[in-house]
């Protein structure tokens, strides 16, 4: 066993761990935070994307005792209070979702991607680098809307922050 401690969704959190937990099932099964779901444990599909010191990472392919002394934000952390995240409100507005279960992985992926292109995106490049989130249902048309229209939400909001 092993000590992990970490920073998640803005609390610091101590626990003990087998060395062979992975961060997401420390999240899930330690912190009861089920909104980072298990897919694959192959870091095939997305769905349990989080961010570790900034960065999206697939929470099934880290070990807890690894992401110790960082920084986790998971989809239970993203909104501000009662405050959608505005990925999370374009998801919702242009449905891109249907059965829901890739959503939080692919909204934790899309904050990723829209924060290191503060530009703007287009939607090739919205494509691309959802290639490593899979979504069974939905085609994946009103994700890269919702994508398209966070990002220009939140690059206004960077332009006027300047």
């Amino acid at each position: 066993m092993s000590e992990v401690k970490m920073v998640v969704n803005g609390r610091t959190i101590t626990g003990n761990v087998e060395d062979r937990t992975l961060l997401v099932h420390f999240l899930r099964e330690n912190l009861g935070m089920t909104g980072t779901h298990v897919g694959c444990d192959t870091s095939q599909c997305g769905a349990c994307v989080v961010h570790l010191d900034g960065k999206a990472v697939k929470s099934c392919s880290i070990l807890a005792v690894q992401a110790s002394g960082s920084e986790v934000v998971t989809i239970e952390g993203l909104a501000d209070g009662s405050d959608l995240h505005p990925v999370q409100a374009a998801f919702r507005e242009h449905h891109g979702l249907q059965c829901g279960f890739c959503t939080p992985g692919m909204i934790m992926a899309a904050t990723d991607m829209i924060n290191r292109h503060p530009e703007g995106l287009d939607e090739k490049t919205v494509r691309a680098e959802l290639e490593g989130n899979i979504c069974r249902c939905t085609g994946y048309h009103n994700i890269v809307k919702a994508i398209l229209a966070a990002s220009e939400v939140m690059s206004k909001g960077a332009a006027k922050a300047a």
